[in-house]
C-alpha cells in the first residue's frame, strides 16, 4: 500500500504518525463504524471523523484519563462519537462494538503527549515522578514496583521487554540503591542506568531499553496487544480493516505473527495426519509500511513506526 494525499489535521499540536497511510488503510466509508483503541490526542480519530457521514460512528477507547478528556471535548455533542475509558484489549466487552466494526485502529505504545509531560514519568529526558502508568487512576507505578520487586524479577523484565543485555547489572544496581534511598524520579533512574551501562557506539541513551521495559511491564502492554488483536478480529465485519502501528520489534512481531496466523496455513508436517483444512479469516494487505522522507523530516518520532494492515474475510460455509 502507498500513502495517500490526505494531510494531517492542521489543528493538532502534535503530528499523528503515518496519518495519510492510516486513512488509506482504513478505507473510511460515510456510514461505517470505526474503532480507535488508542485515542491519544485524537489525530487519527479526527481524520476518521472528517470522513464519516451523519450515519457513521466513531468508537473511542483509551486507558489514559487525559486522552478521554480530550476525546470528550472532540465529541462535544456529536452523536456519532462514543467514548469508553479502558484498554483496547477489552473492546469486545463494550456493547457499542457488538454490531461489528468496519475498521479498527491501534496505535501502540506511549503517545507523544505522554512523553512530553514530565509528570507522567515516561521520559528519561525529562525529570519527573517515576510513574509510567497510562491509567494514572489505578495500578502500581514504576516507583512502587521498583521498590518491591526482587532483583531477579527486575532483571527478567528488563531482558524480556527491553532486550537489555545488561539487565542483571542494572537490576543489581537498582536493588543496591534502594537499600539507602528509594528511586522516585525519572532522572534518578536514568542516571543510575547511565552509570552502570557503557554507552559504546550506540547513540541512544543507555536508559532507553530500561524505560521501555518497565513501561511495558507496568501497563501490561504486550498481553493487551495480543488480547486486543483477538478481540478486533472477532468484532470486524467481513471487508473490515485492521490497522496497527507498532514502535518496537516486540509489538511488531506480535502483530505480524497474528496476521500471518489468520492469513496463511501453517507449514504441513508430513509425519502427522492433517485433521482439518485451514480457512483464512484475514488477508494481509501489503507488507510493513513506514514513514517516508518527508514525514521523517517533519516528525522524527515516526522513524520507528511500522504500520501493518489486514482485511477481514467473508466466513466460508
Amino acid at each position: 500500500m502507498t500513502g495517500g494525499a490526505t494531510a494531517a489535521p492542521a489543528s493538532q499540536s502534535h503530528i499523528p504518525v503515518l496519518f495519510s497511510q492510516v486513512m488509506e488503510a482504513l478505507q473510511v466509508k460515510g456510514d461505517g463504524t470505526f474503532f480507535d483503541g488508542t485515542f491519544g490526542r485524537g489525530g487519527h480519530a479526527r481524520g476518521v471523523l472528517d470522513k464519516l457521514g451523519a450515519g457513521g460512528r466513531l468508537l473511542v477507547m483509551d486507558k489514559d484519563p487525559e486522552a478521554i478528556a480530550e476525546a470528550t471535548r472532540l465529541a462535544d455533542g456529536d452523536a456519532r462519537v462514543s467514548i469508553h475509558q479502558g484498554s483496547f484489549a477489552e473492546l469486545a466487552q463494550w456493547d457499542a462494538t457488538a454490531d461489528g466494526l468496519d475498521g479498527v485502529l491501534l496505535d501502540l505504545g506511549v503517545s507523544s503527549p505522554q512523553l512530553d509531560i514530565a509528570e507522567r514519568g515516561f521520559s528519561f529526558g525529562k525529570d519527573g515522578p517515576l510513574d509510567m502508568r497510562m491509567d494514572t487512576s489505578s495500578g502500581e507505578s514504576a516507583a512502587q514496583w521498583l521498590a518491591r520487586a526482587d532483583e531477579r524479577e527486575i532483571a527478567d523484565v528488563l531482558w524480556t521487554f527491553g532486550e537489555e543485555r545488561m539487565s542483571r547489572r542494572i537490576a543489581r544496581a537498582i536493588v543496591e540503591r534502594r537499600a539507602t534511598a528509594p528511586l522516585t524520579r525519572t532522572a534518578e533512574l536514568a542516571e543510575l542506568v547511565a552509570r552502570v551501562v557503557p554507552r559504546g557506539k550506540d547513540t541512544s541513551h543507555p536508559a532507553t531499553r530500561t524505560f521501555q521495559a518497565i513501561r511495558i511491564h507496568i501497563n501490561n502492554e504486550l498481553a493487551d496487544v495480543e488480547a486486543g488483536l483477538a478481540a478486533a478480529h472477532d468484532r470486524l465485519k467481513p471487508g473490515g480493516r485492521l490497522a496497527v502501528i507498532s514502535f518496537h520489534s516486540l509489538e511488531d512481531r506480535i502483530v505480524k505473527q497474528f496476521i500471518a496466523r489468520h492469513a496463511k496455513a501453517p507449514p504441513a508436517n508430513r509425519r502427522l495426519p492433517q485433521l482439518e483444512t485451514f480457512t483464512p479469516t484475514l488477508r494481509a494487505l501489503g507488507s510493513a509500511i513506514r514513514a517516508d522522507s518527508n514525514e521523517l523530516g517533519a516528525n522524527p518520532r515516526s522513524r520507528s513506526a511500522v504500520l501493518r494492515v489486514a482485511e477481514k474475510l467473508e466466513a466460508r460455509a
